[in-house]
């Protein structure tokens, strides 16, 4: 036997990372998947993916509500690239005033599963992150003179 089984996952999670890393061979264009990845890991796209996992259906007031610190404009750009990617849907409604409504798609649920994992991480791990934060904060402030 020629290795382990670590060295057999490492082998495969180094050809993960070359897959996402490199660029596409006769693509000028940005790699796809980074393209994907850059979209998908901002904080507004991500929190609005949660709430509306959560709550099913939201007008986008009722999203806005609940992503908290997002401007009437990003709400607006985010969702639209969402929609434009697949993962959410708006269904506008023709009454006066006209009611507009969004969901997640079957796409958008199988990306949710993903942010749950990683949601779920980042709560196991936020006191080991905290205090990384409180060490490093504690060692910048020692390096810079004038400091108090």
């Amino acid at each position: 036997m020629d290795g382990t089984i670590v060295d057999s996952q490492q082998d495969s999670l180094q050809k993960k990372l070359k897959k996402i890393l490199e660029p596409t061979p006769g693509v000028l264009a940005p790699c796809p998947i980074r393209d994907i990845l850059d979209r998908l890991s901002d904080k507004w796209s991500a929190l609005s993916i949660f709430h509306l996992g959560d709550a099913g259906t939201l007008r986008f007031n009722e999203l806005r509500k609940r992503v908290d610190g997002i401007s009437q404009r990003m709400l607006t750009v985010t969702l639209r690239n969402l929609e434009r990617d697949g993962l959410v849907n708006r269904r506008m409604y023709p009454e006066i005033p006209p009611r507009v409504e969004y969901e997640l798609t079957a796409l958008g649920h199988s990306f949710l599963r993903q942010l749950i994992e990683l949601g779920e991480w980042a709560a196991h791990h936020s006191d080991p992150i905290m205090k990384a934060r409180e060490r490093y904060a504690a060692r910048e402030q020692e390096a810079v003179p004038g400091k108090w």
